[in-house]
């Protein structure tokens, strides 16, 4: 099952680490399967506020993914974004084919008639 690695970045000044951090992420995320889906282009708020900008990676499952964050090559790199850039980043698991939303619409039905 897929797996993406999401981060929601704050707006930065520019800076040479972050130049290069850009430079070498994609190597080090390609050896795990990883694709860039969303790289910090324009976004269009709906609702909220959303500083920043959104960079999003697909990856063929959750252990991929995990296993590029803890890897040693981009441990090495990492800290060139995060002296720089604040924001939130998280893993997680897509859902698997056929996934049918009105399933866990019904489960969540029964729960709450359970109560």
């Amino acid at each position: 099952m897929s797996a993406y690695a999401i981060a929601h970045l704050q707006e930065s000044a520019p800076h040479p680490e972050i130049a290069e951090y850009i430079a070498r992420v994609t190597a080090t995320f390609e050896p795990y399967g990883g694709r860039f889906l969303v790289h910090a282009g324009a976004h269009e708020v709906k609702e909220g506020s959303w500083p920043g900008h959104v960079v999003v990676i697909g990856f063929p499952s959750l252990a991929q993914a995990r296993a590029w964050w803890d890897s040693e090559a981009y441990q090495e790199i990492a800290p060139l974004r995060s002296r720089h850039i604040e924001g939130d980043i998280i893993l997680v698991p897509g859902v698997p084919e056929g996934y049918d939303a009105a399933t866990t619409a019904q489960s969540m039905r029964e729960a709450l008639a359970a109560r």
